[in-house]
């Protein structure tokens, strides 16, 4: 994933990054206001073709373990009990945004998922929910 700040497009009400993934695919993704405003601060005097997230080792863009190990530290600090990863968090923004009422071929279309169905399987369902609490008036 190589992303750099010429990738971050500011917008009046939210903040738009281009992401490019391990697969080659490209993706345009929409951020809050406020994570847009954050991420801009992290900016300081980077040139347009500067890594976002930086490196510590070599001063070059993350690779995929570094990004690995990030998330799983972030994991353990915030007392989280799971084999967090990534992709992890892809499936659990799905999960969320769909709770939250989004639209499954919105967060298909965020996710690149070329189908719905494939969305589908990164839902979780919770033991604590019911179908039920939908059918009745």
């Amino acid at each position: 994933m190589t992303n750099a700040w010429r990738d971050r497009q500011p917008r009046d009400d939210a903040g738009q990054v281009t992401a490019f993934d391990n697969r080659s695919q490209t993706r345009t993704v929409l951020l809050p206001a406020t994570a847009g405003n954050d991420l801009t601060g992290l900016r300081g005097s980077a040139g347009l073709d500067a890594p976002v997230f930086l490196s510590r080792r070599g001063g070059g863009h993350l690779d995929q373990t570094a990004v690995l190990r990030i998330v799983r530290q972030a994991a353990r600090r915030a007392g989280l009990d799971v084999n967090a990863s990534p992709h992890w968090l892809r499936h659990s923004h799905a999960t969320h945004a769909l709770e939250r009422g989004a639209p499954i071929h919105l967060a298909q279309a965020t996710l690149g998922h070329a189908s719905v169905a494939t969305t589908d399987r990164c839902l979780h369902a919770r033991p604590t929910d019911s179908s039920a609490r939908y059918t009745s008036g």
